[in-house]
């Protein structure tokens, strides 16, 4: 039987249930929901489900339905439909443009009983598998309830959630025990999901696996022909805060800058503070040409990570400069054999990094000044950028053993 505190979940979101189409109109209105794809959310899907088995993956938001790629490729075989849900506008985006040929993609059902009673009963999956630290009790136990075989991969719960799940004890053990496989992504994840009565198995990050980003090749050489040899600074999934310290640390450096701001939408803000900062500035998503003159550029349209990674001598990895946010995977530019360099915020990521900065494949930087100084350097002494960049690219490529372990621990579970 469910705990009581899980019963009155069911109960108390099946009282909401008929608000959530206004709620979704009104989200829809702020741009935070597709318009034309709300009845997803409800569970009303958009295609017919496939005859035969299918296997259904989910992650929420960009990093987590990205990291599923890998998993995506090596799970699809002939006769076999797989349907990757996800819960965010930038991630369904995303993944329209990443992923195979076949691949369903739809949004995640919000977690009321009757919107997940429709998505699982249009879909039927034979196997479920979801990524992070998604626990949606409704959904969890309603594919349990029809004979899915449930996994939860690459797991990351943080001490606020896991001290969260404590005050419902009862709660979190029938939940996680609902799991047939659960791999942490770190041992820190490990401790609190087993003190929380979950059965784990070994360790797998699935941020750390993957092929490099694609790019597409006649895009690349244009900007490589507008850049014009400049040595280039890639600022990377910046946020507010701190595309100001890699400004001015990059005062004084003969360098074209290009700015990602991890939203697109802070495009026209980021290219003010350039502006202001005296750069002569131009914005992808505007369309403005990068010329000669241009020394500085906003990269601030989606899925061309890629691009701009190939293009750049050195990657400066937001969401690490500013307290609160914890870092970018670096993986991305490491399969590009990028150098490196991060603020000192980024427990996001932070066993990743302690390996890199080991192994000599990323730098860290305190702030602004020792950024200014670090980015001189490569830029400057031959030798040193292209030592970090091959170190940061073996490290990368060291990932995929966890991935094969993975797969032959999920087989089991997976149909015929």
């Amino acid at each position: 039987m469910r705990p009581l505190s899980l019963a009155l979940y069911a109960g108390l979101t099946g009282l909401a249930e008929p608000f959530a189409p206004a709620l979704l109109r009104r989200r829809a209105a702020k741009g935070k929901e597709d318009p034309a794809r709300i009845d997803e959310r409800l569970g009303r899907a958009s295609f017919p489900r496939p005859a035969g088995p299918l296997v259904w993956l989910h992650g929420v938001s960009v990093g987590e339905s990205m990291s599923l790629l890998p998993l995506i490729e090596a799970l699809q075989k002939p006769g076999r439909t797989l349907l990757v849900t996800s819960g965010t506008r930038t991630s369904a985006e995303l993944l329209a443009g990443r992923l195979p040929q076949g691949v369903i993609h739809q949004y995640a059902p919000i977690d009321t009983p009757a919107s997940v009673r429709r998505f699982l009963d249009h879909w039927r999956p034979d196997t479920a598998i979801q990524v992070e630290s998604e626990l949606w009790p409704n959904l969890i136990l309603g594919a349990k309830a029809r004979d899915a075989k449930l996994a939860l991969v690459s797991a990351r719960i943080t001490q606020a959630s896991a001290d969260g799940w404590r005050r419902a004890p009862g709660a979190a053990r029938f939940l996680l025990q609902a799991f047939d496989l659960i791999l942490p992504q770190d041992g820190e994840t490990e401790e609190r999901l087993r003190s929380l009565g979950a059965s784990t198995g070994p360790r797998l990050n699935l941020k750390n696996v993957g092929a490099p980003l694609p790019v597409d090749e006649d895009e690349l050489a244009r900007l490589r022909a507008s850049i014009a040899g400049r040595k280039v600074v890639l600022a990377a999934s910046t946020h507010p805060g701190e595309d100001e310290i890699i400004i001015r640390a990059c005062r004084g450096l003969d360098v074209l800058l290009v700015v990602a701001p991890r939203h697109p939408d802070r495009g026209p803000a980021v290219a003010r503070l350039l502006a202001e900062a005296g750069h002569i500035v131009a914005r992808r998503a505007a369309d403005e040409p990068l010329s000669a003159a241009t020394t500085a550029y906003v990269a601030d349209t989606l899925g061309e990570m890629g691009l701009f990674y190939r293009a750049c001598d050195v990657a400066v990895m937001g969401g690490s400069f500013v307290p609160g946010i914890g870092g970018h995977n670096p993986l991305e530019p490491a399969r590009l054999s990028v150098p490196i360099v991060t603020g000192p915020h980024v427990f996001n990521a932070a066993a990743i990094y302690a390996d890199m900065f080991e192994r000599v494949a990323a730098i860290k930087c305190a702030g602004e000044a020792e950024l200014a100084r670090d980015l001189a350097g490569l830029l400057t002494q031959p030798l040193i950028a292209p030592r970090i960049g091959r170190a940061a690219m073996a490290y990368a490529e060291n990932q995929g053993a966890a991935l094969d372990a993975a797969l032959g621990l999920l087989e089991p579970l997976l149909p015929a």
